[in-house]
């Protein structure tokens, strides 16, 4: 009489990639990638959209360098995102998870599209340096860059951010003082990102935060904390 032996099914493989730790890390090279744009881009480019363009001038090396360095950032970020809605599973609320992943799609849209505009007045400098400085083409591409960045990008991270605390306050997903921290940014910079001029910076940061906390306590598991009724 045969023998019947129990074979315990393997763990898939792609259980490996949805690590904490590595979704954590992904956070954290988002963070430094964007931040390094934002440097980089703050010592070539003014702050000032109605600035004559002198920067094209003197060397684009520097900008072409965080141009380059957008796409990987973008990546990092989808694979964080990617993580925690897959750490969150059957508990994700369906109206949070739209304005999660929504603000997310929108907030790397408007960083590559900003990228794009940026990388575009560079090759039609390149092409024609005198003829794009004394245009209209060059002061709205500058002004379209600054705005989607400055404003609706900012904007949009805010969104992000209120999301992702609520959403950390309902399951345990971070620590409670990171998610009201969360509150707390996201609502300056909702009110006054255009006149904060470091306003750039704090969401990087903030991720940067809830990426460490995720790669300290990588065994947590999130559990609701809606009451029941």
């Amino acid at each position: 009489m045969a023998r019947i032996v129990s074979v315990e099914p393997l763990e898939p493989s792609s259980s490996r990639l949805r690590a904490p730790r590595v979704a954590a890390a992904a956070g954290v090279l988002f963070s430094l990638l964007l931040l390094a744009v934002f440097w980089l881009m703050r010592r070539s480019v003014p702050a000032d959209p109605l600035e004559p363009g002198a920067w094209l001038a003197s060397g684009t090396a520097t900008v072409a360098l965080a141009l380059n360095l957008v796409p990987f950032a973008g990546v990092a970020f989808l694979w964080f995102v990617g993580f925690l809605r897959e750490r969150l599973g059957a508990q994700e609320d369906q109206f949070f998870a739209t304005l999660f992943l929504g603000s997310a799609v929108l907030l790397l849209a408007m960083l590559f599209t900003a990228a794009a505009v940026i990388g575009a007045i560079i090759l039609s400098f390149h092409a024609a340096p005198d003829v794009l400085i004394n245009s209209a083409t060059f002061h709205f591409g500058r002004g379209l860059a600054y705005g989607m960045v400055n404003i609706y990008l900012v904007k949009t991270s805010s969104v992000f951010m209120i999301t992702t605390s609520t959403i950390a306050l309902y399951t345990g997903l971070t620590s409670r003082w990171l998610a009201y921290g969360g509150y707390a940014v996201a609502g300056l910079l909702l009110l006054g990102s255009y006149y904060i001029d470091w306003s750039l910076v704090v969401f990087p940061i903030w991720v940067l935060l809830v990426s460490i906390s995720i790669w300290i306590d990588p065994g947590t598991k999130p559990t609701s904390r809606r009451a029941s009724g």
